[in-house]
């Protein structure tokens, strides 16, 4: 197990605070790419990530506090996944997930396309009692297969919902008609991202959401949840989605009403013309880590 040293960690954060013992928290980059469909790039995403997090303040004025040096952060050297299958390299990180929560710590895992969380999902719902996930998003992730595998990024809720069905789905603007039928018919709850534009759930709908999930809650956020004009860099971008404010008022909600025991963030697949969306991401991971650790 190697540890990421000050120029390489996330926000660059000196070993004091970034050691395994003493950190509560652990970062696993997870570069895995097998399945993309349409832009590709995601492998790149965990390192850019940590390169841009080196500008990301310590502290947080919203929550008033360097969480980087109350709680520690280790980041762990990237996963290795060149010659094995996306079913494998699943297994990988699932293995490497288990560990550390077992460990007492809580893991971050930074993608990666998005048929890795499966992984992680499953690590911590076998630990966590009433478990709900809390899926960003703008698809819904529910094909049975795609493209020949039914472990593609296009399926990996439909992975998750065969050991555990408590799923809370926000920003999905793009499905098909069975994933449609697939959320109908084992009662995922679903937060159209059109109908939070048109206010049919009321000014409150990031209330609403919280109230959805159980005490326990995993985060899985896809940055394609995020409208374009806001992270461009992602390899199937759609239109009419979540603004920063609105999402960042959802998570500290979350924060404050649930205990959030994990989370991911999948996805970026940086580009030299959208470097921004490489910066939002880790300003993502870091606002996500105050959120959870808001109490």
């Amino acid at each position: 197990m190697k540890e990421l040293g000050i120029k390489q960690n996330f926000l660059a954060i000196d070993k004091k605070y970034s050691n395994y013992k003493d950190s509560e928290i652990v970062v696993i980059s997870a570069p895995l790419e097998k399945t993309v469909s349409y832009g590709k790039g995601t492998a790149k995403g965990p390192q850019e990530i940590l390169d841009a997090s080196h500008y990301v303040e310590f502290f947080d004025e919203e929550v008033n506090r360097e969480l980087c040096f109350d709680k520690g952060i280790c980041t762990l050297a990237p996963l290795d996944f060149k010659k094995i299958s996306v079913q494998k390299g699943i297994q990988k990180i699932y293995n490497e997930v288990g560990r550390h929560i077992d460990a007492g710590k809580f893991v971050v895992t930074l993608g990666g396309e998005h048929s890795l969380s499966v992984a992680p999902i499953k690590a911590h719902h076998e630990r966590f009692e009433n478990l709900s996930i809390l899926q960003i998003d703008a698809h819904s992730d529910l094909r049975e297969s795609y493209e020949g595998s039914i472990h593609s990024h296009a399926s990996v809720m439909a992975r998750v919902a065969e050991f555990n069905k408590n799923i809370v789905q926000v920003g999905i603007r793009a499905q098909c008609k069975d994933e449609a039928d697939f959320r109908k018919n084992n009662q995922i709850k679903t937060f159209y991202m059109r109908e939070i534009k048109l206010g049919m759930y009321g000014d409150n709908w990031q209330e609403l959401v919280s109230k959805s999930l159980t005490e326990n809650v995993y985060i899985t956020f896809d940055v394609d949840g995020f409208d374009p004009s806001l992270l461009a860099a992602t390899g199937t971008p759609e239109p009419g989605g979540l603004f920063w404010d609105e999402t960042m008022n959802l998570l500290k909600i979350i924060g404050l009403d649930k205990n959030i025991v994990g989370f991911d963030i999948v996805e970026l697949a940086p580009s030299k013309y959208h470097q921004s969306s490489s910066f939002i991401t880790a300003k993502l991971v870091y606002k996500m880590l105050n959120y959870a650790f808001v109490n």
